[in-house]
């Protein structure tokens, strides 16, 4: 798992580490970087607390499933996150 963050999300804010975009296809054809697809699977870093009535219901350790164009790409220590609503996560796997 990561190091511990110097960053705490607010609300129902999450940071998610996204996983790694593919290499190869299932025939062992390689991908190029140009034509690699954005991940939509990442492991929660941190949580934010919740709203006053809804707390957050993932946690840090959590998989996620999220939508192709959630969050917002953050940059912290030479790593890349990405911060986003729980809202924006799909599911848990």
């Amino acid at each position: 798992m990561a190091k511990k963050l110097n960053i705490t999300p607010l609300h129902d804010r999450v940071i998610v580490k996204p996983a790694a975009a593919e290499e190869k296809t299932a025939g062992g054809i390689i991908i190029p970087d140009t034509a690699k697809e954005k991940p939509q699977k990442g492991i929660v870093i941190a949580a934010g607390p919740g709203k006053k009535d809804e707390p957050v219901t993932v946690k840090a350790g959590d998989t996620v499933l999220y939508g192709k164009y959630a969050g917002t790409e953050i940059s912290v220590e030479g790593a890349d996150y990405l911060i986003m609503r729980e809202s924006d996560i799909l599911a848990i796997v």
